[in-house]
């Protein structure tokens, strides 16, 4: 069963994180603060709905990369319970889809509870001052890509670049629901 993050919370503050990435680097969110916006995404490498949009995700972050949006993804499931989740494959998954962006492992699962990520993939949108102004879908794709299709994410963050706030209409990501460890 697909899980569905809320509506965005304008202006809320993301709180702050250090986590590991595939490149061997510690990350933290001022590290990947771009001078127009940010952009997290929480995803991982086994989802199917990560998986559809792999291609179009690497394209949306390089080009909201030209616009002065950093850009960074989070894997938060755990991997005891889905090994295709693991640090190990986080290295190889990046390097197989040509990930221009840091891939941080939250092994702890300590960010995404702090963030209120819902699933994979899970979307959180900043302007420059760091207040969140998108929580919304990637595009108007299904499973395939579409090629006149929204580009939801773009499209806001284009705006959000323009103007410091998103669009008051959003419509959710849909996606795999985080794999929490059993407490």
């Amino acid at each position: 069963m697909a899980a569905i993050p809320p509506i965005c919370d304008f202006g809320w503050k993301p709180p702050a994180f250090a986590l590991p990435s595939t490149d061997g680097q510690i990350v933290t969110f001022d590290d990947i603060r771009g001078e127009n916006g940010t952009m997290v995404a929480f995803i991982c490498n086994h989802c199917p709905y990560v998986l559809s949009i792999i291609d179009r995700l690497v394209d949306t972050a390089n080009d909201m990369n030209e616009l002065g949006i950093g850009f960074v993804a989070i894997c938060a499931n755990d991997a005891d319970a889905y090994p295709d989740d693991s640090f190990p494959n986080m290295i190889k998954f990046a390097k197989e889809n040509n990930f221009t962006f840091p891939y941080l492992h939250d092994k702890n699962q300590q960010v995404a509870k702090a963030w209120d990520a819902i699933c994979t993939p899970d979307f959180f949108g900043f302007n420059a001052d760091s207040e969140l102004q998108y929580r919304g879908r990637l595009d108007a794709s299904r499973k395939e890509a579409a090629p006149d299709a929204r580009r939801d994410m773009f499209e806001a963050m284009s705006e959000v670049t323009r103007t410091g706030k998103g669009p008051q209409e959003q419509i959710s990501s849909m996606g795999c629901s985080i794999k929490w460890k059993v407490a």
